[in-house]
C-alpha cells in the first residue's frame, strides 16, 4: 500500500478506528506536536555524545509512541483501543522520568538565571525539544479541558518530560 492515499487532500485526516476530523482539530494538533517532539528528540539523540543521554532519549521516544497512540483515539473508542492491546500512558512512565531527573539533580547541577540555549549542539537540541514539549503540553491541556482527553497522566508526563529535558540540557552543557 502506498503512503500516498489522497484521503487527506481535502483537509481531513483519520484517527484510530477510521474516524475523520479536520486536520486543524485540537486532537490532531496535540498528537502532531508530540510527533514534532519525537523528531526533535531524534535530533537530540543523534547529536548526543553521552550514552546516558542517548539511552534515556530513546526510552522517551518509545513512551511518546504510546502517548501519541492514545491521543489518536476519541474518548468513545478508548475501550476498543485497550481491548485491541494498545497501551495507555501510566504513572509508571512518569515515574521513570522522575528517577532520571533525581539522578541528574543528585549531581548538583547549579544554574542561575535563564538558560540561554546554544552552549552546545546537543544542549540546543535538547532545549528545542523542551520547548516543543511545552507546546504539546499546552495542546493536551486544551483537549483535557474540553473533555477530549480523560487520562490526566498524559499532561503530567509531558510536564515532567519538559523538566527532564531542561535538566538534560544543563547536564550536557556542564560537560
Amino acid at each position: 500500500m502506498s503512503i500516498i492515499t489522497k484521503t487527506g487532500d481535502h483537509g481531513t485526516t483519520a484517527l484510530m478506528f477510521g474516524r475523520r476530523v479536520p486536520k486543524n482539530h485540537l486532537r490532531v494538533e496535540a498528537y502532531g506536536t508530540v510527533d514534532e517532539l519525537t523528531a526533535a528528540l531524534g535530533l537530540a539523540r543523534a547529536t548526543a555524545e553521552h550514552d546516558f543521554v542517548r539511552n534515556h532519549l530513546l526510552a522517551v521516544q518509545q513512551d511518546l509512541i504510546v502517548l501519541m497512540g492514545e491521543l489518536c483515539v476519541q474518548p468513545e473508542d478508548l475501550n476498543r483501543y485497550v481491548e485491541g492491546g494498545y497501551l495507555l500512558v501510566t504513572a509508571d512512565m512518569t515515574a521513570k522520568l522522575d528517577v532520571v531527573a533525581a539522578e541528574i539533580e543528585a549531581q548538583k547541577i547549579s544554574f542561575k538565571g535563564w538558560a540561554l540555549p546554544g552552549g552546545s549542539k546537543n544542549g540546543a537540541a535538547l532545549d528545542l525539544a523542551r520547548t516543543i514539549c511545552r507546546r504539546a503540553e499546552r495542546r493536551v491541556c486544551e483537549l483535557k479541558f474540553t473533555g477530549e482527553v480523560r487520562n490526566a497522566e498524559i499532561q503530567i508526563y509531558l510536564n515532567r518530560l519538559s523538566d527532564l529535558l531542561w535538566l538534560l540540557a544543563r547536564w550536557v552543557e556542564m560537560r
